[in-house]
């Protein structure tokens, strides 16, 4: 009777817990579980693609940064809202295909000259020459120009090298303005090419050329030159070279010292092309336009390339076919 009327105190819960364990589980309980389990797992998928999306869409907003900074995608130039100084670029080859190309340049300048606010134009050439007729067009062009605004001077800025073709056009500015380690010069014409006839003999390749008139293969890299052919090339380089030489002298007047390496094709420092009368002083952009023109605030017309000749020029997409393009173009007239 005692253990009955008291009881262990830890009894009826114990009771009470083995009750419960003992219940029978609520019908559809395993459904409700792998809802929960399928639910959870939906909500995961759709962070995990969330932030598959964030971080697309970021590294994509790099890529941009990184390319508008390697680029630079205006296309156009800035308008000039006072009085300022006009600055054109002249980079690189002189080529038709090219950015220095006469076309490019022409119309750089006209923009420049024909803006009100410009008080005089810079001409920055940083090349090493190319072709005669592209750098013969800018060298008019300049001439036409100064002209028809005689009140806006025109300024050329050297910077690594103005050499050959290079100098042809800058032969036409007012005054020409170097640094003391520029290369400066290189009057003169070339015209290169390949002969692989004795080659092809050791190979024994036959070359099979037909032609309608005897010069026509006119210094085919795989046939033999002749006197005549050589005597006739010979005569074409004088007469561009004497053309050259007649701009220069347009352009420099007295300027140029009497010597006779004079357009020999040789070149020299900035600092020696002042004393032959090449160049009139030492200056950069910055100078000219500050201390010269008096206009400090440059405005840039060069005309920009577009985004695909950037990015074929920037990855070398045109090396291949620039290789080839001389191989078998060889024999052009160049002022390099």
């Amino acid at each position: 009777m005692s253990d009955l009327q008291n009881p262990d105190p830890n009894e009826p819960r114990a009771a009470s817990s083995d009750r419960r364990a003992a219940a029978p589980a609520t019908p559809g309980w395993e459904r409700e579980a792998l809802e929960r389990i399928a639910l959870a797992a939906i909500k995961e998928q759709r962070a995990a693609r969330r932030w598959r999306i964030f971080f697309r869409f970021a590294f994509l907003a790099v890529l941009i940064v990184i390319a508008w900074g390697v680029f630079d995608f205006s296309g156009a130039r800035v308008e000039g809202g006072g009085r300022h100084t006009a600055l054109v670029s002249l980079d690189g080859e002189i080529s038709a295909d090219t950015p220095a190309n006469a076309d490019d340049i022409v119309n750089a300048l006209d923009s420049a000259f024909d803006d009100e606010g410009t008080a005089g134009v810079i001409l920055h050439i940083d090349s090493p020459g190319g072709s005669p007729v592209q750098a013969g067009i800018i060298n008019d062009e300049i001439g036409r120009l100064r002209k028809k605004y005689p009140a806006i001077p025109l300024y050329v800025v050297v910077g690594d090298m103005c050499a050959s073709g290079g100098y042809y056009v800058a032969a036409a500015a007012d005054k020409i303005y170097v640094n003391k380690a520029s290369i400066v010069g290189s009057i003169g014409v070339l015209m290169d090419s390949f002969g692989f006839t004795g080659l092809m003999d050791k190979l024994g390749v036959e070359r099979r050329l037909r032609t309608s008139g005897e010069n026509k293969g006119f210094y085919d890299p795989f046939s033999p030159d002749t006197p005549k052919m050589d005597a006739h090339a010979q005569e074409m380089l004088d007469q561009i070279h004497q053309q050259f030489i007649d701009a220069v002298k347009a352009g420099r007047g007295q300027r140029l010292k009497d010597s006779p390496d004079l357009f020999s094709g040789l070149f020299w420092t900035g600092q020696k092309s002042v004393e032959l009368g090449l160049a009139d002083g030492f200056g950069d952009t910055d100078y000219v336009a500050r201390d010269v023109i008096k206009a400090p605030d440059i405005v840039d017309y060069t005309v920009k390339q577009g985004i695909t000749e950037r990015v074929a020029k920037r990855f070398g997409a045109s090396i291949g076919s620039a290789a080839v393009h001389s191989l078998v173009e060889g024999g052009k007239f160049s002022l390099r």
